[in-house]
């Protein structure tokens, strides 16, 4: 019944091929470093605003200020920056460049 209301809906049903594990990983670890790195502030929340504005100050601390060793030791922006320019962000420049 659930396939045929998707169906029915013209909606796409997100699956992950069989036997294969690994689709879902990136979202799984962004979701996993999200609920731990939050974990303290949620009993202090009192109302949807508390929830939202906690969110998005930790998504763009994450895409801007989080560095990640995959990525270089860059933060995910920075690392966009770096793959579609070919050129270090700012900050790095200064903190690798012959003195």
């Amino acid at each position: 019944k659930f396939r045929e209301l998707i169906k029915n809906s013209l909606l796409r049903q997100s699956m992950s091929r069989r036997g294969n594990c690994w689709d879902n990983a990136p979202q799984e670890s962004f979701f996993g470093h999200m609920k731990d790195e939050l974990d303290p502030y949620i009993k202090a929340w009192e109302a949807f605003d508390d929830v939202q504005y906690r969110i998005n100050d930790w998504i763009n601390y994450y895409n801007n200020d989080r560095y990640q060793v995959q990525l270089q030791g860059m933060a995910p922006n920075e690392y966009y920056h770096y793959k579609v320019t070919n050129q270090l962000p700012s900050a790095l420049t200064m903190k690798y460049s012959p003195k």
